[in-house]
């Protein structure tokens, strides 16, 4: 949530804390928007299943996010469903007392802002899912989906089904073209995550579709 450090500060100061273990779920889709969770550490994934047993990732977020300010906004049930990747610690505020310190503080245009930003940010992917071939769209799926961490290398902590879930590819075929980046020495993989080994190089190859260029 793009709001000042001190805004920020009085936000999580006024939330309760809570901490979730890896796999456990902070927010669950289709529930009633009652609270907003302040990321403080941590990396979730946010998952929206259609139905019939599909899912489809639609982000990994990290320290500093605000979870559910969507479905408080706007006063509509949760949208998606948010899992955590890794030990998380939040700080939870009600609905109302979320809003009435956007409201004290005149942030409602940022609380808007980034709400626009979020659907934005959804159409982008899901027309590059739609139009791009396999390569560009795990490359360009490494590049949203990794969440910087300080001290840590820049990684998805995803494995291969999950990145296949964010771009409508299976398994076997995001699992080929990771083997092509490593050839390349753009990333190294190992269970559940992959490491970004050359940022640039990938983000070239998200330009050009051609490995070398």
């Amino acid at each position: 949530m793009d709001v000042s450090e001190r805004m920020w500060g009085r936000l999580a100061g006024a939330g309760a804390e809570r901490r979730f273990r890896r796999g456990e779920v902070l927010l669950h889709q289709g529930d009633e928007p009652t609270h907003v969770a302040l990321l403080l550490s941590g990396r979730v994934k946010v998952v929206l299943y259609p139905g019939e047993g599909s899912a489809l990732l639609l982000a990994v977020r990290g320290p500093g996010e605000a979870l559910g300010v969507m479905g408080v906004a706007g006063a509509t049930d949760r949208s998606a469903t948010v899992v955590a990747l890794e030990v998380c610690v939040t700080r939870t505020l009600p609905a109302e007392r979320f809003l009435a310190l956007v409201r004290e503080a005149g942030e409602e245009a940022v609380l808007l802002r980034n709400a626009m930003l979020r659907i934005r940010e959804g159409e982008a992917w899901r027309a590059e899912t739609a139009s791009l071939p396999a390569r560009l769209r795990v490359v360009r799926a490494l590049l949203r989906l990794a969440v910087p961490v300080p001290g840590a290398p820049l990684e998805v902590p995803l494995g291969q089904a999950e990145i296949g879930q964010a771009v409508g590819l299976s398994r076997g075929v995001v699992a080929a073209e990771l083997a092509r980046l490593r050839e390349a020495r753009l990333v190294t993989t190992d269970t559940g995550r992959v490491v970004i080994d050359d940022q640039e190089g990938l983000r070239a190859l998200a330009g050009t579709g051609q490995i070398g260029v």
